[in-house]
């Protein structure tokens, strides 16, 4: 199962931590993902969701 937020496409982000030596290692961010029912086109279905788009309310949550 991938990474990635059902409704607006986030994914991990890759990049380096950086020390205070200057030394490089190679790292991942990883999308805030949360399982949630929600109504997606009058169906209630389980979405990975990011929190931003819970936040924003462009999902409509079941109670």
């Amino acid at each position: 199962m991938a990474r990635v937020c059902e409704i607006c496409g986030k994914q991990p982000a890759h990049g380096r931590n950086v020390s205070h030596s200057n030394r490089k290692t190679s790292r991942v961010w990883n999308p805030n993902l949360q399982r949630t029912r929600a109504v997606v086109n009058g169906v209630v279905r389980r979405i990975r969701v990011c929190t931003r788009c819970i936040r924003s309310g462009r999902v409509t949550k079941v109670a």
